[in-house]
């Protein structure tokens, strides 16, 4: 599962402390009459100018008040104080705060975790336009996530964020075509939307690109091409990438047969937990490059 996790999109403001200046009057008679302070209007931009907006019910300053919370700017780290003001934002309508509270009921960060939850401010993020929220609902949809599992409603979720150009979404929508789920199955229309998405540099449709070049589906079979794939993918840290690559230096497949080429490859998604590339590593042991 490839959940994006995105918080805090708005950037703050630099954040300025409030300056508390006390003066001393003079009495006309006793001398010193009385000590008196005031508070100045908070600066713009300080934690007490973003709190005396988030108090008035400003959705976007409470927003910001949520975000200085979670991660500690201008205030203490306080994820329970986080998710809160995050609350007040999503409920007055902010749609960033829609899709970040959805977010924090997925991973359960100063809320308990609630997949439930997390479906339902995907969705009034996603109802909005928000390409992620879109993309995260079109998962919770696909793996039955605080949701009845239904391929079609994950595929018209992908389909949504996937033609606004978003990559992850891009690769998921083809994997759906690959697969025949919620959809009748299609290569051409499979290697259509791995293409955008390797378009834009995602290993995952990258390394989807290289399996369709490699076997031949939906495309004239082009093991170069399939490398040229691999190896984009690879040099991203993608361990399936890494693994095939590996497979086609160890038989020659598109280059040059290179036992050492393959051996390297094999390592790197080995330490990414491959088990696969831990096999073919053993079996090549004491093998001559």
């Amino acid at each position: 599962m490839r959940i994006e996790v995105l918080t805090g999109r708005r950037s703050l403001s630099t954040i300025s402390l409030l300056i508390l200046i006390g003066f001393l009057v003079l009495g006309p008679a006793s001398g010193i009459f009385l000590g008196r302070s005031w508070a100045e209007e908070p600066e713009e931009g300080s934690p007490e100018y973003y709190m005396k907006l988030a108090n008035q019910g400003d959705p976007d300053a409470q927003y910001t008040v949520a975000n200085m919370y979670r991660n500690g700017q201008g205030v203490p780290k306080d994820p329970v104080q986080g998710a809160k003001w995050m609350r007040k934002a999503a409920e007055n309508g902010n749609n960033d705060a829609q899709f970040e509270m959805g977010l924090m009921y997925d991973s359960g960060e100063g809320v308990q975790q609630n997949d439930a939850e997390a479906v339902k401010w995907y969705r009034k993020a996603a109802d909005a336009g928000d390409l992620v929220a879109q993309y995260n609902l079109g998962i919770m949809y696909r793996y039955g996530r605080g949701v009845q599992q239904n391929d079609a409603e994950a595929v018209k979720w992908f389909r949504k964020a996937a033609e606004a150009g978003y990559s992850s979404a891009q690769d998921h929508l083809g994997g759906m075509y690959d697969e025949g789920r919620g959809v009748q199955q299609n290569d051409a229309e499979a290697l259509k939307w791995y293409r955008k998405a390797a378009a834009q540099g995602n290993s995952f449709g990258q390394a989807n690109l290289g399996v369709m070049f490699y076997s031949g589906r939906g495309v004239i079979q082009d093991w170069k091409l399939a490398l040229k794939y691999y190896r984009l993918s690879a040099e991203q840290g993608n361990r399936t990438a890494q693994y095939n690559l590996g497979l086609m230096y160890e038989h020659g497949e598109g280059v040059k047969k290179d036992l050492v080429e393959a051996k390297k490859w094999f390592s790197k998604a080995a330490e990414q937990g491959d088990e696969d590339a831990k096999a073919r590593l053993k079996d090549l042991e004491g093998m001559k490059p």
